[in-house]
Parts: C-alpha cells; sequence; structure tokens
C-alpha cells in the first residue's frame, strides 16, 4: 500500500488583519467545549458546583493549561535551552507545550479555586476530568494540521503510512502518530470517561473519576507513544522510553491512589478535600 503523501497545511487562517492559528483555536474550542460540559455535570447529584462557580474557573483553567503547559515543556524537556535564553519561555507562539506540564497547571487551579469557594476539591476534579479528553483530541489533531510531532518510521506496506511535508521528517513513511493520539487520548479516553461518570456509584465517591482518567490517559500516551518520534533533542531515555512515556507513569501510580482513596470513603461526604 502505498502512503499517503501529505501537502503542507497553512498553520491558520485570517479573520480580517487577526491571524488565528489552529493550535490556539484547538485549546479555545476545548476548553469551550470543556466549560459547557462540565457546567452540565457539575449539576447532576451530587451537585460538585453552580455554574456560576463552573463560569469563573474557566479563567482559572485556561491560566493553568497555559501556564502549567509551557513551563512543563520548559523544565521536563528543553531546561537547558530555556535558561540561557529566558526571553524564549515567553514566547509560546513558537510551540513547545506539555500535557503533562497543563495537568499540573490545571491541578493548582482546581486547588486553588476550590479552596476559595469552598467546594469538594476531588469532586470538582471528577467533573472537570470527564472534559479534558476533548482538549487533548483537538490539541492531537492541530499538531497534525501542523505537520509536527510526527510518527516513527512505518514498514513498508503499513496502512495509513504518512509521508509529512517537514524536511525534517526525511520524506520516508511514517505512522500518524497525531492521529494515534488524537484516537486514544481523545475521542476512546472521553468515550470511557462519559460512560463511567454514568455510574451514580463513580460519581458518588469523590476522586475515583479522577483515578480512572489519570490511570487511562497513562496508558493510552504510554501505548501512542510507542508510534511517535522521540524527541530530537531527547531521543529515546531510561529503558528505551520516551519523555512522554516516563512522566506518565507516575500518573498510573497516583490514579490508584485516588481510586482507593475514594473507595474508603462513604458516598457522597462532603467532609473530604
Amino acid at each position: 500500500m502505498s502512503p499517503i503523501i501529505l501537502p503542507e497545511f497553512p498553520k491558520g487562517f485570517h479573520i480580517g488583519p487577526l491571524f488565528i492559528h489552529y493550535y490556539a483555536l484547538a485549546y479555545i474550542t476545548g476548553l469551550l467545549l470543556g466549560w459547557r460540559l462540565v457546567r452540565r455535570m457539575c449539576a447532576e447529584k451530587p451537585v460538585a458546583a453552580s455554574g456560576l462557580q463552573v463560569d469563573d474557573f474557566l479563567t482559572w483553567a485556561t491560566l493553568g493549561v497555559i501556564l502549567g503547559g509551557r513551563l512543563g515543556y520548559v523544565l521536563f524537556y528543553q531546561p537547558g535551552y530555556f535558561f540561557t535564553h529566558p526571553p524564549a519561555i515567553f514566547a509560546v507562539w513558537d510551540g513547545g507545550m506539555s500535557s503533562h506540564g497543563g495537568f499540573i497547571g490545571v491541578s493548582i487551579a482546581i486547588i486553588w479555586f476550590c479552596k476559595k469557594q469552598g467546594l469538594n476539591i476531588l469532586r470538582f476534579a471528577d467533573r472537570i476530568s470527564i472534559a479534558v479528553p476533548i482538549g487533548l483530541g483537538l490539541g492531537r489533531i492541530a499538531n497534525f494540521i501542523n505537520g509536527e510531532l510526527w510518527g516513527r518510521p512505518a514498514a513498508p506496506g503499513t496502512p495509513f503510512a504518512m509521508i509529512f511535508p517537514s524536511p525534517d521528517a526525511g520524506g520516508i513513511p511514517r505512522y500518524p502518530s497525531e492521529l494515534i493520539e488524537a484516537a486514544t487520548e481523545g475521542v476512546l479516553l472521553f468515550i470511557f470517561m462519559l460512560l463511567a461518570s454514568r455510574s451514580s456509584k463513580l460519581r458518588a465517591s469523590p476522586g475515583k473519576l479522577t483515578g480512572l482518567f489519570l490511570i487511562l490517559y497513562a496508558c493510552a500516551r504510554i501505548f501512542s507513544e510507542c508510534f511517535r518520534e522521540p524527541d530530537p533533542f531527547l531521543g529515546f531515555l531510561s529503558f528505551g522510553a520516551t519523555m512522554g512515556q516516563l512522566l506518565s507513569l507516575p500518573m498510573i501510580v497516583i490514579g490508584l491512589g485516588f481510586i482507593a482513596f475514594g473507595a474508603k470513603l462513604s458516598p457522597n461526604r462532603d467532609d473530604v478535600p
């Protein structure tokens, strides 16, 4: 089977004098769709937050995603470069965001916001976790359109192998790892989380949905990274793993901890963090 030769897609489009990057559009769309879903989920019993509180949290979620994602990339992927070129840290338009850093940023935002509003942190985090795959999937589609974060070389005859337009991709057939990640970390994870949220037992035990999300995301990321070309400035790390895989391993442990903690709680308790 012949590989699919991809054209060089534009990075965005103009609305008058304003140029909209597809990557920025993915972030905006993911946040807005997630906001609408979380608003509805928080209203279901046991109630996690009011609609107005969810509206207020959108600003903090945006800051958590952007600041956490950028700082995570700086610290996890290229600390040496950014410490010697500090102004480049703020050049987010040049690319460089970390999903794991975004998780940390949003986690801090959730804790701070819930403490301020007097909300149950774990119950609110459970509702947020249901919507996160929307943004993850859209972000990976934007990566594909931008022709970045492509996959490893594919064996001859591999179905859906693609030749990416960037000269750095070498003009050889590669796995469309961005689409694999969009399917696993985005579509499939969203379906699993949505189905899990229909369980009244899971909704009533704070922390279980969050733990489930962390475990499923980590497994999806570790799997999909098997098809993704490692970052050229890092390559393969310990035991032939990529940075994305190594950063995902602690999420499994943390996720199991959340589920174990939730299992010890009486349903619908509000006197927990």
